[in-house]
């Protein structure tokens, strides 16, 4: 996991500053989700995996799946990235479990945005990893399925 100080995720306010310079401030949900990540690790004999990352900035997700009738009973990760990817990706997971298939294909990165409660405009595009993750997965287990 990252080496980032809890203090670091917070907005500081230090003389000097400018208003606009336009901190990360994560806001509570995000804290809980990098300090306390959930469904983090590996999934042994998952019925599905993808690797997907942000050539932009280097993060990294993969991503594994089982499925049972037709629905993501199990959404495990293991994200190399800011706090911004691994929050995301344990929200994404809590997102995606319980639901079929085709419900986990209809999320979108807005999705995990909302249930954040938001997230710094300059890491939005790290809430896209777990979600092209996930549809990468499914669309490996449908090709895989033959579905």
């Amino acid at each position: 996991m990252s080496q980032v100080k809890e203090s670091e995720l917070y907005l500081s306010t230090e003389e000097g500053l400018d208003e606009e310079v336009g901190y990360l401030v994560y806001n509570d949900i995000l804290i809980d989700h990098f300090l306390h990540p959930r469904n983090v690790g590996e999934i042994e004999n998952p019925d599905a995996v993808a690797v997907v990352g942000d050539p932009t900035c280097g993060d990294f997700i993969r991503v594994y799946l089982k499925v049972e009738d037709g629905r993501i009973s199990a959404f495990k990760f293991l994200t190399q990235g800011c706090p911004g990817a691994i929050s995301t990706s344990s929200i994404a997971t809590e997102l995606a479990i319980g639901k079929t298939l085709e419900e986990a294909l209809q999320l979108t990165d807005n999705d995990v945005i909302r249930a954040a409660g938001g997230i710094p405009a300059r890491k939005a595009h790290c809430s896209l990893l777990a979600i092209r993750g996930l549809h990468q997965a499914i669309e490996n287990y449908k090709e895989k399925k033959k579905l």
